[in-house]
Order: C-alpha cells, then sequence, then structure tokens
C-alpha cells in the first residue's frame, strides 16, 4: 500500500470534510484542464454524482478516493490536505460552513448559491457579516448564556460516549468494594461508612448557608450537611461531596471547570446509588422480558424517578444497544437539561444552546403535564421531522414548581419497553414555527390591539449570581460558617487549627449554574 493510502487511513473522521475534499478535486480537475464530464467519464460516474463529490454534498470512500486520484495524477494525501487549494476555495468553505451553522439558520435567511460570478469580495463582506453577528451575541451573552454554551459543548461529548464513563465506572465498583458492598441499593448505612471509610464525618448543621448544598472541610475531614431544609436524597448530597474529594476536585476557576466537575460528581454519586453490575442484571432482564421501565429501574433502588433516568442513560446505549434522549422539561416548557444519541432534534438559540428553549407542546415532556393521571406510566408516540419517536415522562416536583422528566428513543426500539402499546400519538412539526411557536391568524385577528400583559421578570434576570463568584456561592457566608463550627483548640475543641481558607481545601456544592443531574 502506498504511503499517501497508509496515511490516509490513519486519519480520524474528523480530517475528512467533504466540502475541502470536494473543492481540492475540482481545483486539480481545472488544473488539468479537464471538464466534469471527462472526469466523471474516467472514473466511471455520471457527471451528476461528480459535481455532488466536488460541492461536499457526498462523502467518500477510500476506494472512490484512489479512483479519482489515479485521474488526476495525484495522490490521496493531495486531495486530503486539510489546507484549501486557493484563496477562493477557501472562502466558498467557510461561506457554506457560516451558513450550515445554527446562527445563520436562526436568520431564517435563504441560502446563498455560490457560483463563478459570485465576486470574492462579496463572499468576504457576508463572512463579516456573520462573524461580526456572532461577537456581538457573544458579547450580548450574560453570565448564565456562558454556561450554557459550554454545557452544549459537555452534551456532544456525552452523546459520542453514549452518555457512558468506564473510569468513574471504575471509581465506583472500587468505592462499592471497598466497604463489602455486593450489589443491590446502597442503604444510609452503606452512605455512612463509605464516609467513614474514607475519613470523613458527617455533621448535619441548621446554619449551612443557603448557596450551598453541603461544604466539605478537607483539613479537619468533614463534611457538612443541611438540617431541616427540604432537600433531595440525603445520600445523593454525600455521594456528590466524597465524590468530589475522591476525585481531587478544587474549587473551579471557570463555568466549564464547573460543570464538568458537576458532570463527573454526579455520574460517580449516581453510579453508587445504582451499582452497574446490579443494574445490569436487572436491566437486562427486564429487556429479555421486554418490560424496560424506568419506573421499575427507580423502586428497585429506592432512587428518585430523574436519578433513575440518567442511570437509564449511562447503560441504555453502552449494554443495551439502545440509543436514548433524556429531557428535564418545567411545567411552562421550558428545557433545563437535555441529552441525546439517538438523533432527535432538541430546539436550540443561535448558538447553539438547548437549555432555556422551550419544548414543542405536541412533545411528550409537555403533553405529560394535560394528564390527570399521575401515578400511572405516561407513554406517548410523538411523529417528528427526523422520525417517529416514542417517549414515556414522569412528573416530579422540587424547588421550581413541577418538572417533567422523560426518556425515549427511535420507533424501532420501542419493543422493548413497557408502554408500547400506548394509543396516544402527536405530530410535531417543530422548529417549523407554524408548529406551536406561532398563534392561530383567527385568534391574533381577534384580540388584536385589546391584550397587555403583564411579564412575570424573574429576579435572575437582572442578578444570576452573587457579586465576586461565578458559582454563585456566598464565600463570605461560607468561611464564617467554617468559622463558627471548625474545631478548636481555644474552646476545648482539642485537635484543630483555625479554620481554612485555602481554596484547596474547601469544597462546596453551588446550587446555581446549570447542573447535569447525574451525567
Amino acid at each position: 500500500m502506498a504511503h499517501d493510502e497508509v496515511a490516509a487511513r490513519q486519519r480520524t473522521d474528523d480530517d475528512f470534510d467533504p466540502l475541502l475534499i470536494g473543492r481540492r478535486i475540482r481545483a486539480r480537475r481545472q488544473e488539468r484542464g479537464m471538464s466534469l464530464a471527462e472526469l466523471a467519464t474516467a472514473v466511471q460516474r455520471a457527471p451528476s454524482q461528480l459535481s455532488v463529490i466536488e460541492n461536499g454534498k457526498r462523502e467518500l470512500k477510500l476506494g472512490e478516493l484512489r479512483r479519482i486520484a489515479r485521474a488526476l495524477e495525484v495522490s490521496v494525501d493531495d486531495l486530503l490536505d486539510p489546507e484549501p487549494p486557493n484563496h477562493r476555495a477557501a472562502l466558498e468553505i467557510a461561506l457554506a460552513t457560516a451558513q450550515a451553522g445554527t446562527l445563520y439558520r436562526s436568520l431564517a435567511l435563504p441560502e446563498l448559491p455560490v457560483r463563478k460570478s459570485l465576486p470574492d469580495a462579496a463572499i468576504e463582506t457576508i463572512l463579516a457579516l456573520h462573524g461580526e453577528l456572532r461577537r456581538l451575541h457573544e458579547e450580548r451573552a450574560a453570565t448564565p448564556e456562558e454556561a450554557r454554551r459550554v454545557n452544549g459543548q459537555l452534551r456532544e461529548e456525552q452523546s459520542r460516549a453514549g452518555n457512558y464513563d468506564p473510569a468513574l465506572e471504575e471509581t465506583a465498583r472500587d468505592l462499592l468494594a471497598r466497604i463489602g458492598h455486593r450489589g443491590g441499593p446502597l442503604s444510609h448505612r452503606k452512605v455512612s461508612l463509605l464516609a467513614a471509610e474514607l475519613g470523613f464525618t458527617l455533621h448535619s448543621v441548621p446554619d449551612l448557608p443557603h448557596s450551598t448544598r453541603s461544604i466539605t472541610d478537607a483539613e479537619h475531614r468533614r463534611i457538612y450537611l443541611p438540617l431541616g431544609r427540604a432537600t433531595s436524597d440525603p445520600r445523593t448530597t454525600v455521594l456528590q461531596a466524597i465524590a468530589a474529594h475522591v476525585l481531587g476536585k478544587e474549587e473551579p476557576a471557570d463555568f466549564g471547570e464547573l460543570l464538568r466537575q458537576r458532570v463527573e460528581t454526579n455520574y460517580l454519586a449516581c453510579a453508587l446509588l445504582l451499582p452497574e453490575g446490579s443494574a445490569l442484571d436487572f436491566l437486562r432482564e427486564a429487556k429479555a422480558q421486554r418490560e424496560l421501565s424506568v419506573e421499575d429501574l427507580r423502586d428497585e433502588f429506592a432512587v428518585s424517578y430523574e436519578m433513575a433516568a440518567h442511570r437509564f442513560t449511562n447503560l441504555a446505549t453502552e449494554h443495551l444497544d439502545i440509543p436514548v434522549h433524556f429531557l428535564k422539561v418545567h411545567s411552562s416548557g421550558t428545557i433545563l437539561k437535555a441529552y441525546q444519541n439517538d438523533e432527535v432534534r432538541f430546539p436550540t438559540d443561535a448558538l447553539g444552546a438547548v437549555e432555556g428553549q422551550r419544548v414543542c407542546r405536541w412533545w411528550s415532556a409537555r403533553r405529560v403535564f394535560r394528564s390527570e393521571d399521575r401515578m400511572s406510566q405516561y407513554c406517548q408516540y410523538t411523529d417528528k421531522p427526523g422520525g417517529t419517536y416514542w417517549c414515556t415522562s414522569h412528573i416530579e416536583t422540587g424547588q421550581g414548581g413541577e418538572f417533567s422528566i422523560s426518556v425515549g428513543t427511535r420507533y424501532e426500539h420501542t419493543r422493548w419497553f413497557r408502554g408500547r402499546e400506548t394509543p396516544v400519538r402527536h405530530s410535531s412539526s417543530c422548529p417549523d414555527p407554524a408548529c406551536c411557536r406561532e398563534p392561530d391568524p383567527a385568534l391574533v385577528d381577534r384580540w388584536e390591539g385589546s391584550v397587555w400583559p403583564v411579564a412575570r421578570l424573574h429576579a435572575s434576570l437582572l442578578a444570576a449570581m452573587p457579586s465576586g463568584t461565578f458559582t454563585g456561592v456566598d464565600r463570605v457566608a461560607m468561611l464564617e460558617f467554617l468559622e463558627r463550627h471548625s474545631p478548636s483548640a481555644a474552646d476545648g475543641g482539642g485537635d484543630a487549627p483555625p479554620a481554612v481558607t485555602s481554596r484547596s481545601h474547601l469544597t462546596s456544592s453551588a446550587r446555581g449554574a446549570a447542573s447535569h443531574g447525574c451525567r
């Protein structure tokens, strides 16, 4: 095999940009003075097929690439060169990339065809305008918007990995082995044993700062938990604090670090509460009986529905060969968390962020709020532009009101799930505005000029984070809390120096910025 073909095989999929390859083929063809028809004849393809390739509309197999390279008397590596063949090609590629992006699509502008008659200066002007629009979007983005952008990057990483992290699964197995846990649900007693095994004592206190879920004093090996506060499962709070310690997490320096820490610590806490081996035994038996159910997973391991749904997404693709999607949606229709690797299309803003967008009112995640039966499993089929999907949704109540938790998959995988026989079916053409984002014209005419709504302005709109800290944690309250509770030789506490204020010794779980739950 020739050197250039060996190099081609060693490239990753990301290296093969069909548009760039197509432009290099066109440039080499034109340099040789060959017409499209002549090259098509040489490679035994129709001119229309070759035109599709040159325009980057179809990916090439290596065998096709070799034939075209031979006909052009160039190497395969030349056609795979990551640099555009000339300035014009670079402009055309940049314009096509911009037009395919979420920002350009959000403008609802028609696609601009690239013809020979379109001057370079015109393309450069369009690209400059596009760049300025992007700059303005990013410049105007507030702190929560920055978090949503980082969230989007993490969601893409999770999608590629099937939301499964083998390293964290191994860490969970090691921790459970240290306390002799042989499977099944992790009890409160076992959680306390794990904390003790790692050298920590647990302290429930009534004055934990409201901006924190827990505080870990690593020097004195203390984990402080809220007392008398309506919180989720206390096992989760302890395990998240333990996970931050085990994974060596320090106070994050930026939003990317904050959200990545939340993803990893929540994943590890979830893997401890629903151990991989036990959960897989349960799910595989359910799949064999075609009775997969998030409700049953929740009940088997005594966790919240949301945690069971997250854990299902961790294991479904990696071990059950079922691609899935997950949504947490507020009763207002706003998406709070989202994940997919089954090609479902979530609504996005101009920069590709999903969180904060309003989900289609015909999807299960919103239709479930209309159901009067909150005890039974809600399921429905939804015909979407990308195909038919089946979803099951459940409503939970939290500090911010009611939320729906939804898990879904493509129609062909529905046969493994309980609830597949549901007769409920709806159609959605979102993101087409006519689906549910535009009111009925008759209603517009009926009420035009007669309505003046008073918007409900959220306090967080103007002050998303406390001053001086992007995580939302009140550092003054946190350090004063530690000073009050730290053991002291002066008051007879015994063995400890004054409270530690070094960043590397303080760990807190912030309430604020977008959390991925157990992902």
